[in-house]
């Protein structure tokens, strides 16, 4: 597996395909650009999911998130982009992505964005 940056997102086979349960990761260190200014935003990404077949592989995770630190984007446009790579590669019962970022010019921003639903 490369150790650069890319937006390859990698899994494996759910080793509990049977039993819905949580997966919770906590990624504090996004970066990507202010489109406008050029400025790093900075946010910590929450992303939580009951996996149906495949499991999102960690590594693959890290290098898909850092391959945002030189691209300009909006927070809710690079929030949504974040959930719709991560169930293309996956493909969950149930995922939500939130993304805090950092306070800018007074203003703190928290963008929610959810696939799914929970199983029963």
């Amino acid at each position: 597996m490369s150790t650069q940056p890319t937006k390859e997102l990698e899994s494996f086979p759910n080793p509990n395909p049977g039993r819905p349960y949580d997966i919770r990761m906590e990624c504090p260190e996004f970066t990507c650009l202010c489109p406008k200014t050029g400025q790093p935003d900075f946010a910590t990404i929450t992303i939580t999911y009951v996996p149906d077949k495949l499991c999102v592989e960690l590594k693959s995770l890290k290098l898909y998130l850092w391959s945002y630190r030189n691209e300009g984007a909006f927070h809710e446009a690079v929030t949504n982009r974040i959930l719709d790579d991560l169930v293309g590669a996956c493909s969950p019962h149930f995922m939500e992505v939130v993304a805090d970022f950092y306070v800018r010019g007074g203003i703190h921003t928290v963008v929610t964005v959810r696939h799914g639903k929970r199983p029963d």
